[in-house]
């Protein structure tokens, strides 16, 4: 507490108190104004939490950029720099312009959409043609010739339906001892169940593909005369899951070793008896090849209790490559670890932390800020790695060599001439960039390295869809085979493959093989094997 001195009293002192007392003053002063800087971050930082909060609620979810013109950059001692673009663009002889307004380029006409749409789908001929009584009344006898057919064409919609399969087998035997033989018939698809291929087929494309949660599944079952209950079809789903379909997981998982590039992610989901407290919240990883194979996608999940490091420690214990992450501290204590796993950063979660602080930057002075221009920056990357989608893994790795590591050299170099508070979200996203720095340069020593993370959160997606039709796992059974069925079903989709087909097939076949010494049968089963039935995959 300060102490109040009458006049008297200050002049009765000697210089040596008089010079305490301001110390004592100063320090009093020092406290205060460090108590109301703190208070004033804390006051900075719940004002960022609600406007990105309120962002997040009701404003737009797109990252893009509103402002499309592109920065621009010069050399300056061998170092690229950005300079302002109004500069680099003046002309002070171009002719004004007679009219401001945008003209809408007109879209050109595309040509046999029809056709395309229709193509790929089975035909149906319909023939309607008059009889010769019909024409000679028309035209007279022998009046008349055939011109080509008028042809319509029109989608035909064949509902569901329900049928029951009865198996009729020949049982016979000999006359003379007591040797008996049946006839070939498929193999039941489980023991004492009345589930066939094709309705276990139904019950996950309705489940995992489309998202339907089993209560609809059942009700829209009722409509069709069956009475399948969701116990039911949760059972079947685990056992076909388990006693099958994980037999191609364990396969793949296996050949997504031979991928140079990786890319993984992690989402959080709910099991309700884990043997934990109600509310416990578990982890869908997911594991893909990289999306710059055009080829041979594969995309695994695998269901953990946990977000520790041991689960992609064990299912990429032995890969020798590369893995695009976001920043999650995991994968980089894996990378020292493991010597022959490199990870890569993710630049779509660098340039979200910018965006996130741009948006708490009055618009009036955005395009003054320093995150614009970041942003704007990143903007000039992302443009350029957009020209290369189609080059080879060598050509790619000369233009990003060429054109792309200047511009990631530029961005680096202004971020580190940038005083910033650690405290507010403008800080935070230059801290997460520099500490990323090396991850986030991988793409650059390499041709096959995809610059985001994209795709894993795109691989994710459809699970967090079903997620929130469902809201949560009942058990850790249920958990883990809903990761086989989501990885047989996404890497379906990754190829270009119809997933209700392709599941029908494989419950079909893999019954068969259930007795083999080795799984070199599924080498046929394999999404982009040449021996899977006509119309698996899409046209």
């Amino acid at each position: 507490m300060a102490v109040k001195y009458t006049k008297e009293q200050l002049n009765s002192v000697d210089k040596p108190f008089l010079i305490q007392l301001l110390l004592q003053q100063q320090e009093q002063l020092e406290a205060i104004t460090k108590e109301l800087h703190a208070s004033n971050e804390k006051m900075q930082l719940l004002m960022e939490q609600v406007i990105l909060g309120k962002q997040n609620r009701f404003g737009r979810s797109s990252e893009k950029m509103e402002d499309t013109s592109q920065i621009c950059f010069r050399e300056v001692d061998g170092t690229i720099i950005f300079f302002n673009e109004a500069e680099a663009v003046c002309d002070l002889n171009a002719a004004e312009p007679d009219a401001l307004e945008l003209k809408s380029p007109k879209q050109p006409k595309r040509k046999g959409k029809k056709e395309a749409d229709l193509s790929g789908l089975p035909v149906r001929r319909i023939d309607h043609y008059l009889s010769e009584e019909e024409l000679e009344a028309e035209f007279g006898v022998r009046g008349w010739k055939q011109l080509p057919d008028a042809i319509s064409r029109k989608y035909h919609f064949v509902p569901a339906k329900a049928e029951v399969e009865e198996h009729h087998i020949g049982v016979y035997a000999s006359k003379t001892d007591e040797h008996m033989v049946k006839a070939d018939h498929p193999k039941a698809l489980l023991h004492g169940s009345l589930v066939s291929p094709s309705l276990g087929a139904a019950i996950i494309n309705g489940k995992y593909v489309n998202a339907v949660p089993l209560y609809r599944l059942e009700q829209e079952f009722q409509r069709y005369g069956l009475q399948i209950t969701r116990q039911n079809m949760a059972n079947w789903c685990i056992r076909l899951a388990e006693e099958y379909l994980s037999i191609l997981y364990d396969y793949l998982h296996k050949e997504l070793y031979f991928y140079h590039v990786i890319q993984a992610d992690e989402t959080p989901v709910l099991v309700n008896h884990d043997g934990r407290k109600a509310g416990s919240k578990s982890w869908m990883w997911v594991y893909r090849s990289g999306h710059l194979y055009q080829k041979r996608q594969i995309v695994l999940y695998e269901y953990q209790q946990t977000r520790n490091a041991s689960h992609p420690r064990e299912f990429l214990k032995g890969y020798d490559g590369i893995c695009v992450t976001d920043g999650y501290q995991v994968y980089h204590t894996l990378e020292k670890e493991l010597e022959e796993l490199t990870i890569a950063g993710c630049w779509v979660h660098c340039r979200r932390r910018f965006d996130e602080a741009l948006k708490l930057v009055p618009k009036s002075c955005q395009k003054e800020s320093n995150a614009f221009l970041l942003m704007k920056q990143i903007q000039a990357i992302y443009r350029e790695e957009g020209k290369l989608k189609d080059l080879s893994s060598d050509e790619r790795l000369k233009q990003r060599q060429a054109v792309i590591k200047p511009l990631v050299d530029a961005f680096f170099a202004y971020l580190k001439t940038i005083n910033v508070s650690k405290k507010d979200k403008f800080g935070d996203a230059v801290g997460y960039a520099l500490n990323q720095e090396k991850y986030l340069r991988v793409f650059l020593t390499d041709g096959d390295v995809p610059i985001d993370n994209n795709a894993s959160e795109r691989a994710i997606r459809g699970f967090c869809i079903g997620k929130k039709n469902w809201q949560m796992i009942d058990t850790i059974h249920g958990a883990k085979s809903s990761a086989i069925i989501y990885s047989i079903v996404e890497t379906a989709k990754a190829n270009n493959l119809k997933p209700f087909d392709y599941v029908q097939h494989l419950l079909e076949e893999i019954p068969k093989h259930m007795n083999d010494k080795d799984c070199s049968f599924l080498e046929d089963l394999l999404p982009w094997s040449g021996k899977l039935p006509a119309g698996i995959r899409k046209a």
